[in-house]
């Protein structure tokens, strides 16, 4: 998933100020009742999601599959927590766009909060993905530190106003640490997927993953961001769309193959043990 800056709505400058309260942010987005469910169909989704884990999960027993099982979780555990910040106005601004940007000198409505969703989500997907493919601590760390680095260079882009061409060096940036991404999954753990006898599943995960990920830059290049051609509430559902994509359909999948727990991702009753040889009991 690429981090470039979020959809942002154009502030009616006649009404709001600059420096809202959160109450003129949470009036401002339910006044779009398009926007607003782009933010109410996700906690909806992260809370169903979860349960669906803790169904699903509920006679897991290998402390390797549980972990996998636990990440997954952790992905809707942030998205509910932070798409509620969205739609309470806790995590918005208004920001003045730079001279040179398609709406330059307009105020604009910026959801940084996608970038708290994306920086605290995306590494327990990788972490998921990394552990299936049976990949090594080293790979999945870098992974998880290179997807980090792509979100908070993400959010520096979002909040970047003094300077249009800054906004796009910062977008390089995230788009670079992207790629290191995409290399990781596509050939590093492919080639893992296939020592460890998980290609199967994997190859689906890998595809939703990356191909939903791409969609990120684009949709910020047509929206405000980018050339303004799709307008704020047709922007979060696109953003909506690929985290429902990227997050809920691979958790989803994930959690399906992992019921049975499949030998390829069992390691054994004392996987994770803190003491060598002991096994802690059961949860």
């Amino acid at each position: 998933m690429h981090v470039a800056p979020a959809g942002t709505a154009v502030l009616p400058q006649v009404t709001t100020p600059l420096e809202a309260s959160q109450a003129e942010l949470f009036e401002f987005v339910h006044s779009d009742p398009l926007l607003s469910a782009s933010f109410v169909a996700n906690i909806a989704l992260a809370g169903l999601t979860i349960l669906l884990i803790v169904y699903l999960g509920r006679h897991l027993t290998d402390p390797r599959t549980k972990l996998i099982a636990v990440s997954v979780m952790l992905i809707s555990v942030v998205s509910i927590s932070s798409y509620t910040g969205l739609a309470s106005g806790l995590t918005l601004s208004f920001l003045e766009m730079p001279a040179g940007h398609a709406m330059a000198g307009e105020e604009v409505l910026a959801m940084w909060g996608r970038y708290l969703t994306w920086t605290f989500s995306t590494p327990f997907i990788l972490i998921a993905l990394g552990m299936i493919a049976g990949s090594n601590l080293t790979k999945i760390l870098t992974s998880v530190a290179f997807t980090i680095a792509m979100c908070v260079t993400g959010l520096a882009a979002a909040f970047t106003t003094s300077s249009y061409l800054m906004r796009w060096w910062w977008f390089v940036i995230s788009s670079l640490f992207f790629l290191v991404i995409v290399y990781i999954i596509l050939v590093e753990w492919t080639a893992d997927a296939k020592n460890a006898g998980t290609i199967g599943l994997f190859n689906t995960l890998k595809i939703l993953t990356v191909v939903s990920w791409f969609g990120y830059p684009i949709l910020w290049a047509l929206g405000v961001e980018g050339f303004a051609l799709l307008d704020v509430a047709i922007t979060s559902w696109g953003y909506s769309f690929l985290d429902i994509i990227s997050k809920y359909v691979v958790t989803l999948l994930i959690m399906l193959w992992l019921a049975n727990e499949p030998s390829e991702v069992t390691a054994g009753a004392d996987y994770g043990a803190s003491l060598p040889g002991f096994a802690p009991a059961d949860d």
